[in-house]
């Protein structure tokens, strides 16, 4: 969710060593809770699932990030623990940007988290959503680090599972975020003419390990990028629609709200050996 320069990413395979070690001593895996009709993935573990069929968001899996700080990024909207800002809705997580004033800002959305109460070192991450769409709007879900062990942002690391601009509606950006340097390595992936993330669910995943992270979008994988320091800590996930801001820009006369992101589960694998 930060917009930073392009810069090579070098690793040896010594560090790899040393993060393949040492991952094991600090991320203990907690009970994924009832998995009755959640389907089983082969090679993979479930640790960790919502699926969103209880009557309101559970607050024992996430946290709402309240402020109007604009995100890092100088976004427009004032995040809110509003219920009409994010709800459930026949088993489905709404989160929903709204035109509205609202503590000084013109638009209201959610953002929420699993820090404290989810986090992981490597695995599949896998979000079934709906995207909304339109100039400046920039839905996103990814994660950010528990423990800012080898500094603050972006030293610690940022991996961005699937970011989209709303004025470009069959495309999303898969990234991570590192460095002294604000570097970056991204991959994108666009569907076919006439498709859109905003008239379909699609599944948007990663498959992190101590050696690379792998981008999917439903079935195809469509980046893949080496990893060492700082990708070998936990991270936690985020998802939000933030409204305006350096990279999408500011809504304008084309863009119709409300806006929401539809989410249908959120899953979280180990590898199962």
């Amino acid at each position: 969710m930060r917009i930073i320069a392009a810069a090579n990413f070098v690793l040896t395979s010594f560090l790899l060593t040393i993060v393949s070690s040492c991952n094991s001593k600090h991320n203990p895996v907690s009970p994924p809770g009832d998995t009755t009709g959640v389907p089983q993935l082969p090679g993979w573990t479930l640790v960790w699932h919502d699926e969103f069929d209880s009557s309101g968001i559970d607050l024992r899996k996430w946290n709402f990030e309240v402020n109007g700080n604009g995100g890092g990024n100088n976004e427009l909207e004032y995040y809110t623990a509003n219920p009409q800002n994010a709800y459930i809705d026949s088993g489905r997580l709404i989160i929903q940007a709204l035109k509205q004033s609202y503590l000084g800002k013109d638009y209201t959305s959610a953002r929420i988290t699993t820090e404290s109460k989810g986090d992981w070192t490597y695995g599949r991450i896998e979000v079934s959503a709906m995207l909304p769409y339109g100039q400046g709007l920039w839905p996103a879900i990814w994660m950010m680090p528990t423990d800012s062990y080898y500094g603050g942002w972006p030293l610690s690391g940022e991996i961005d599972i699937m970011e989209m601009l709303g004025q470009q509606a069959n495309k999303i950006y898969g990234t991570i975020h590192y460095g002294q340097s604000n570097q970056q390595r991204q991959g994108t992936y666009t569907l076919p003419s006439g498709r859109f993330f905003s008239n379909e669910f699609h599944l948007f995943a990663i498959e992190w390990d101590s050696v690379s992270i792998s981008w999917y979008i439903d079935s195809t994988m469509y980046y893949k990028t080496y990893v060492g320091q700082p990708f070998d800590r936990r991270f936690f996930l985020i998802l939000n629609v933030a409204v305006g801001g350096d990279w999408p820009g500011s809504p304008d006369y084309t863009t119709y709200f409300p806006q929401q992101m539809v989410v249908d589960y959120v899953r979280v694998y180990k590898k199962s050996n």
